[in-house]
């Protein structure tokens, strides 16, 4: 296991909560470089919104903070609250460069259905 250090007040997550691929991982990590937090990391919320009713929030942060989970995937560090945790345990991040459809897609198992254009579901 990556003993990556953690703050205190911050659990540690798995893969299992949420895994990238190979290719978001090195996306992330080149992002996180160019903005110079190479120690930084992704945070993943689910939020309301969407025609479906959630939807997925990504920004690059500095680190955890309090009260996150903290899943380190290929080297780069993933950060989430507690609540979309719930609603993203066993997602797989994912990264296209295909211009009509791509960016970081989420594929998550919890998602009981997913609007039309692909941007919001519901659990």
């Amino acid at each position: 296991m990556d003993e990556y250090p953690i703050p205190e007040g911050v659990k540690r997550g798995n893969d299992k909560l949420c895994k990238l691929t190979d290719n978001a991982a090195a996306k992330l990590s080149g992002l996180l470089t160019r903005q110079g937090r190479p120690n930084g990391a992704l945070r993943l919320a689910v939020v309301g919104g969407g025609c479906s009713g959630l939807q997925y929030k990504m920004d690059l942060v500095d680190g955890p903070v309090k009260r996150d989970i903290f899943v380190r995937s290929h080297n780069v560090n993933v950060v989430m609250d507690p609540k979309s945790a719930l609603f993203v345990s066993g997602s797989l991040l994912d990264f296209s460069d295909d211009l009509q459809k791509g960016g970081f897609k989420v594929t998550n198992p919890n998602a009981a259905a997913h609007c039309s254009c692909g941007e919001s579901f519901s659990a």
